[in-house]
């Protein structure tokens, strides 16, 4: 996430999901007997629910412990909040919110206060940057993982990027490094660099009704670009992921621009690595030309070394910095670090329980841009599925299937149990059919349709071929596969949600540009031309099993100014919920589902910062098919889609505003439902030196109190919020 160049390297023909839309058949003829019977039969499955139906009887989904909560409520216990250009966190009456951990926040005792004026060098036991995806993990008596503990955990969290203009001392100090060949300093910016990244574990506890910063906790670390990591899986020991670190192809250090997460059932955390092809050096053309055409194909297809986000850290001299640089300049593999790429874009484990262990490298999840990923409710003596969104423009939407049913007893068994579940499995990719259902293609090397000679088209005139020779090619080419298979393109695939009650699964498609949504070339899932307020998709897996093949699936939510017009404004916004760019999103225990956003730029920017919103989802197919009339200026087009019902019948309302140039991500919730857990990314980003952001934010207040304004001259800082209610009860019903 964070405000950056979509990378899109997708030039394959596979069919647009406009397409797919627009030929797909009317619920409104299905219901009117107009229908064939094959369609019928075909679209049967959509099993119409009203709005918060919380039985489970026809979802083939096992009861759901909520340890007495408020389950699938009636209606939300808040009153909207209305939009807001301040520099505070804006929620309901009867609520608030405390700063708990923020950017150079110590982990430790002795440190030297944080000054945040760009000269701290210590992030290694500090806070990193950019505060993203997060899992709290309830911590019982006995040092053990326990999800029903409410008032002491361990809090882990991804720091996905950095706010270079707030980070360092003055805009311009690591090019004058540069320039006059400082490598003292240059180094010293570096590690600040470097170390700002990755993922904070720390423990937090409750008392007296306020969560705190437990420091020296035997449990508190940091993760960083530095950090030693195993590499596992069918990729790890691979030719092309040896490099002078890891000749034998086992380990890799760092995880970078992590930005969701998921956790797994035996209490585990994962980063999801999103825009890690962007850090390395670009390839000078001799360089590429002296590359296989598997490997050319590789590089094009994945973005490595996009310019936008290569932060020079090669120069820096050592083995630690060189890798950033993959051009072949040895020998051999095991001489330079022509493979290091070969070895990101996957999912790292994390024990936080187990400190003296090394994060694991899940290379069974593929590699792409990872947004996330969401591991749906486990059953026992059934696979562990995990979901995966591919964060660019014209991707893919991903599951893997694990090999080993789910065992209860492996709870708790932290790494371990990860190699059990997360090593062996299938990775699948979804295709979205024009009647209403849909498929997982297998990204196996058994799979005829990945056999032979394949092609990337690099431009209009120039094809790459290659083939796949083992597994560990199909998962490091996963982008290929898919290609290959004809999964469906999406529009930004980002976070998604399992429904603990039903089993439906819910994923935000942030937006879509004038570039990838004219009207004459809609190439995501999406029926409205020049998306640029986003939506959000939904399927529900054939018989509520999350292992299966197939699916059914509709549009849930479209965002929208609420002064749109009707063929836009689908979902019927208001100015209580109108909504732009969904990203993070979870439905907790109780069936709540939680929207947050990621507007960098639509009209909704200009009245509003961004937010997070609360509904009570229904189910797959409990709406109705519209035509909408769709145009991006020259072009217009009428495209039929199946939606879900109404903002207004979900309830959908405004809860969070937060401050000046923010995004809202990252959200987790403790068992009784009572303290929620929200990360404030980036506020007043892209400032400058001397003006430290565009929105004038000084956010957060020394005070700890996230709803009040910060003090004049603070440089703004990414912060993780708790949220209460002031009467202790649950919060948002």
């Amino acid at each position: 996430m964070g405000h950056h160049p979509v990378e899109d390297s997708n030039n394959s023909n596979n069919r647009p999901f406009e397409e797919i839309i627009n030929a797909r058949f009317s619920r409104r003829r299905l219901l009117t007997g107009t229908a064939s019977a094959a369609t019928v039969s075909v679209l049967g499955a959509f099993g119409l629910a009203a709005c918060g139906d919380s039985s489970s009887g026809g979802s083939g989904e096992a009861p759901v412990d909520t340890g007495g909560l408020t389950v699938s409520p009636e209606n939300l216990g808040f009153r909207a909040v209305p939009t807001s250009l301040e520099d505070r966190v804006v929620l309901p009456e009867g609520y608030r919110a405390d700063v708990l951990f923020a950017k150079g926040d110590p982990l430790i005792s002795g440190l030297a206060p944080f000054r945040n004026d760009g000269t701290d060098v210590d992030y290694d036991n500090r806070s990193g940057d950019e505060h993203d995806g997060m899992h709290f993990f309830g911590l019982n008596g006995s040092g053990q993982y326990d999800a029903t503990v409410s008032d002491r955990g361990i809090l882990v969290l991804n720091h996905e990027n950095l706010e270079d203009n707030t980070l360092h001392e003055t805009a311009t100090a690591k090019q004058d490094a540069i320039d006059a060949n400082d490598l003292v300093s240059l180094k010293r910016i570096v590690d600040r660099e470097m170390n700002g990244h990755g993922v904070s574990c720390v423990e937090v506890r409750k008392t007296d009704g306020k969560w705190a910063v437990v420091l020296d906790s035997p449990y508190n670390r940091r993760l960083t670009i530095f950090t030693e990591m195993e590499l596992k899986g069918p990729v790890a020991g691979a030719d092309f992921v040896r490099t002078r670190l890891s000749p034998d192809g086992r380990k890799r250090f760092g995880t970078m621009n992590n930005c969701a997460n998921g956790y797994t059932p035996w209490g585990t955390y994962l980063a999801a690595e999103e825009n890690w092809y962007a850090y390395f050096a670009a390839l000078s053309p001799a360089e590429i030309g002296a590359l296989s055409p598997k490997e050319q194909a590789w590089v094009a297809r994945y973005g490595i070394g996009a310019a936008w986000a290569y932060r020079q850290w090669d120069l820096v001299p050592g083995d630690q910095y060189a890798r950033f640089s993959i051009a072949a300049t040895g020998a051999t593999a095991t001489d330079d670090f022509r493979n290091e790429a070969n070895a990101h874009g996957y999912i790292t484990e994390v024990d936080p329980f187990r400190p003296a262990q090394k994060p694991r490298v899940r290379t069974a999840f593929g590699r792409f841009s990872h947004e996330g990923a969401w591991v749906a409710p486990a059953k026992a003596g059934q696979p562990v599925v995990i979901y995966s969104g591919d964060d660019s423009r014209r991707e893919y939407m991903y599951k893997f299937v694990s090999t080993a049913p789910w065992d209860p007893a492996d709870e708790n068994a932290g790494l371990v149990a990860g190699d059990k579940y997360l090593d062996e499995g299938t990775l699948y990719v979804a295709v979205f059919n024009e009647d209403g259902t849909g498929q997982w293609k297998a990204l196996t090397i058994d799979n005829p349709e990945l056999a032979g000679t394949q092609s990337y088209q690099l431009d209009d005139t120039t094809s790459l071929d290659y083939d796949f020779q083992t597994q560990a090619e199909v998962l490091a080419s996963a982008r290929l596969a898919a290609d290959v298979v004809g999964a469906t393109p999406m529009d930004r695939p980002e976070w998604a949600a399992v429904n603990p009650l039903n089993g439906d699964v819910y994923l935000t498609l942030t937006n879509g540009n004038a570039d990838n949504r004219p009207a004459d070339d809609l190439d995501g899932a999406n029926p409205r031309a020049v998306n640029s307020n986003g939506h959000i998709i939904r399927w529900k897996e054939n018989s509520a099993n999350h292992a299966a093949t197939t699916f059914e699936w509709d549009i849930f939510l479209f965002g929208s100014s609420a002064d749109a017009d009707a063929d836009y404004n689908v979902s019927g916004l208001t100015q209580d919920n109108e909504f732009s760019s969904p990203d993070g999103l979870y439905i907790d225990p109780r069936g709540v589902l939680w929207l947050q956003t990621d507007d960098g730029s639509s009209g909704i920017r200009s009245t509003t910062n961004n937010q997070m919103l609360v509904a009570i989802p229904g189910s797959v197919g409990d709406g109705e098919s519209v035509t909408v009339t769709t145009s991006d200026g020259t072009t217009q087009a009428s495209i039929d889609t199946l939606v879900g019902q109404s903002a207004e019948a979900v309830q959908l309302k405004r809860f969070l505003v937060g401050p000046r140039g923010c995004e809202i991500t990252g959200i987790t919730m403790t068992a009784d439902a009572r303290s929620l857990f929200v990360n404030i990314q980036h506020p007043g980003e892209n400032g400058t030196a001397e003006e430290f952001n565009r929105d004038d934010s000084t956010w957060p207040a020394s005070s700890g109190d996230a709803t009040a304004v910060g003090e004049a001259d603070n440089r703004p800082r990414s912060a993780t919020i708790v949220i209460y209610r002031e009467d202790g009860g649950e919060l948002a019903v």
